[in-house]
């Protein structure tokens, strides 16, 4: 396990300035000229952010010596400083955790398989969603974050790709592609709605408007905001929809997900099916297994039927082995039970799986290494 020291930032309180990822290409052109620029220098100041992946002035050499400072102070503002760095599963996984300009503490976390790599990103500093089983939850919501600052979780982590500092599935660091995204790190994305999908616009644009990650390669997770469900589908992405559902009865989800009180069960699967038949792709079902609570055999039956029910052949279950937070009531479902879940939801006709799970020894669970600091 690798630790780099921490790092202190200027408090400072609000979203960041206005920063190129913030921005459309149309208003980045407007934005040099406002700052007595040629247009096109926008183009370029795009391609250093999103195919190079910098943001340092002195490696802009096509720019004039005399506006590459003046051009980055204004729309490449600090974002994000890495305040502490931690790797395991052989250098694999790479969970960070970020200070933003106010010091609010952000994480992703860096997964490298033999065929992808795969960046959790966060959307809000904290959340507001108040799931009990959850360390992001029960510390609260912040802010929201930036597009930029979103967008700059994305940057960095293709950077580290891009120079090999991730190993490759023999335990090597070799350069490699950040190839996917998933919108579950901190925060409720449709909570961030405008931002969230101003973000997956610019990770998803072909470079230089943006990094190019196919839309198919990024998925937006949600508690269940069935309005916001419904406008994301409306935006016609190819994005998938992940929906923390936990529990398929309305008793225990108003316990679990407290949004739950306002957008029940079956609301919320009526607005994912609305997605799916939209995008006409598979919606994944997100199910944290905890011992005692959500784990019954019956559960997994009723959660079969219910998913039949709205959501047909467009759907896929994945079972996630709780990752305990210290000092929490709340723990794994032992693995006897999780097979047996998993085993039922499948006998139900509904296609059913256990999520690999990373990071358990550098607190992986989105909040904890927040939570420390």
């Amino acid at each position: 396990m690798t630790v780099l020291p921490l790092v202190f930032d200027a408090p400072r309180r609000g979203l960041p300035p206005r920063h190129l990822a913030d921005l459309t290409s149309a208003e980045r052109a407007a934005a040099v000229v406002e700052l007595g620029e040629k247009p096109f220098r926008a183009k370029q100041l795009s391609n250093h952010y999103f195919s190079r992946l910098t943001v340092d002035p002195e490696a802009m050499t096509d720019i004039p010596a005399e506006s590459r400072q003046r051009l980055v102070d204004e729309l490449m503002p600090p974002l994000l400083t890495e305040v502490r760095a931690m790797a395991c599963d052989d250098g694999s996984t790479r969970k960070t955790l970020w200070r933003a300009h106010d010091r609010t503490l952000i994480e992703t976390v860096l997964m490298r398989y033999p065929d992808r790599a795969t960046l959790c990103i966060s959307s809000q500093a904290g959340c507001g969603m108040a799931c009990p089983f959850c360390a992001t939850g029960q510390g609260g919501l912040e802010r929201n974050l930036s597009t930029a600052e979103i967008v700059d979780q994305v940057r960095s982590a293709a950077a580290v790709m891009r120079d090999g500092l991730m190993a490759d599935s023999t335990g090597v660091p070799t350069p490699g592609r950040l190839s996917n995204i998933v919108f579950m790190g901190m925060g409720e994305p449709l909570a961030n709605y405008k931002r969230v999908v101003a973000a997956v616009r610019r990770i998803t644009e072909p470079a230089p408007d943006g990094l190019g990650i196919s839309q198919r390669s990024v998925t937006v997770s949600t508690v269940g905001l069935a309005p916001a469900i419904r406008k994301l589908a409306d935006e016609k992405m190819q994005v998938r929809l992940a929906v923390s559902l936990h529990t398929p009865d309305d008793e225990l989800r108003d316990t679990l997900v407290p949004v739950n009180n306002r957008w029940s069960v079956d609301e919320v699967l009526s607005a994912a099916r609305y997605y799916a038949d939209t995008s006409g792709r598979r919606v994944s079902i997100e199910y944290a297994l905890i011992r005692d609570i959500n784990d019954q055999p019956w559960r997994a039956q009723l959660l079969a039927k219910v998913l039949k029910k709205h959501l047909g052949h467009l759907v896929h279950v994945n079972v996630i082995p709780l990752n305990p937070t210290p000092g929490s009531k709340w723990d794994a479902a032992p693995k006897p039970v999780e097979r047996e879940f998993v085993r039922l939801v499948n006998a139900g006709g509904v296609p059913c799986t256990v999520r690999d799970t990373r990071g358990q020894e550098i607190a992986a669970a989105c909040g904890q290494l927040a939570a420390e600091g």
